[in-house]
């Protein structure tokens, strides 16, 4: 193995070892928590007065410019030091992964669904943007489920896609594009125009990776069958994107998402996916988090396949 399928693949598994053992820093400086600041900064500055869709538009690519160079930057500065490129970039693969956090966030939901539904309510506030003051226990645990497959995309294997892709820069810059999504893209009417460009940049972000996404979590639940379903059910979003991850859990656990959610004290109706309004049990916790772990594990084994294929196939073509 050469050195730049080295420097690319080391990093990458350190990284998803690093993330799977820890999760999220919680005491250490994250790059997500700079992005939100400097994305706060912009829009409370700009964010009024006319123009506000052109406005929205320059936060938004100025950002995901700066992170992408930001990381291009950090790499060319440290490509006479091999050691530190590796350990740079396994710290970053480190920070944009968030599946162990992820999976500890949506089983705490349902632990504190256990103990009382406003314990429940509370907990999966910290994890989704609806209001949750009114949520019954089915939609707690709906909510907690919702946002499993979500940010299963979101969080974990869209970070791969790019990484595969791009680089340490745009893996950076997929989380930039995420993260402006999730603070500015509501249609309130004080995101609605602003947000309009960075709500955009985030569904082409994301139109690969969530139904990469779905197909591996039908693969890893061997139930390829429900790729159909997936396909008819994941349409019905709001979202061109979110829909196939959630999708794909509500065709693995036959049950239902959806319906009339409230975000910062409005009403917004999201079409159901899946036909079974069934109440959620431990036993469907447990699977979707399998399910979860499942996927990231083979969309990750994956990528490492095909690098190498790429890589082995380049040089047997260079010899001809």
């Amino acid at each position: 193995m050469d050195h730049t399928l080295i420097f690319t693949l080391l990093p990458l598994l350190l990284g998803w070892v690093l993330d799977l053992l820890f999760g999220d820093p919680v005491r250490l400086p994250h790059p997500v928590v700079w992005f939100g600041r400097a994305i706060a900064f912009l829009e409370h500055r700009l964010n009024r007065g006319s123009h506000r869709i052109a406005r929205g538009a320059i936060t938004a690519l100025s950002l995901i410019a700066s992170v992408y160079a930001a990381g291009w930057g950090v790499e060319r500065l440290l490509s006479d030091h091999p050691i530190a490129v590796i350990a740079f970039k396994t710290i970053a693969v480190f920070y944009c992964l968030a599946g162990t956090t992820l999976r500890r966030e949506v089983r705490m939901v349902f632990e504190a669904a256990d103990r009382s539904l406003d314990d429940g309510r509370r907990q999966v506030s910290r994890i989704v943007g609806r209001d949750t003051e009114a949520l019954s226990d089915r939609e707690v645990r709906a909510a907690a489920l919702e946002t499993l497959a979500e940010n299963l995309s979101d969080g974990v294997i869209a970070p791969l896609f790019y990484y595969a892709l791009l680089g340490v820069p745009g893996m950076l810059a997929y989380k930039m594009v995420n993260t402006l999504d999730s603070m500015i893209a509501y249609h309130t009417d004080r995101y609605l125009l602003f947000g309009r460009w960075a709500a955009r940049i985030d569904d082409i972000a994301n139109y690969i990776p969530a139904r990469l996404t779905a197909l591996m979590m039908i693969l890893t639940a061997r139930r390829p069958g429900l790729w159909r379903f997936v396909a008819a059910h994941g349409q019905r979003h709001a979202s061109p994107n979110s829909g196939w991850p959630e999708a794909a859990l509500a065709g693995i656990l036959d049950c239902r998402f959806g319906g009339t959610h409230n975000y910062f004290g409005s009403s917004f109706y999201k079409p159901h996916i899946g036909t079974n309004p069934r109440p959620f049990t431990a036993a469907d916790l447990d699977t979707s988090l399998r399910i979860a772990l499942l996927t990231e594990i083979a969309t990750l084994l994956s990528l490492v396949f095909i690098t190498v294929l790429i890589d082995v196939s380049s040089k047997i073509s260079a010899n001809f």
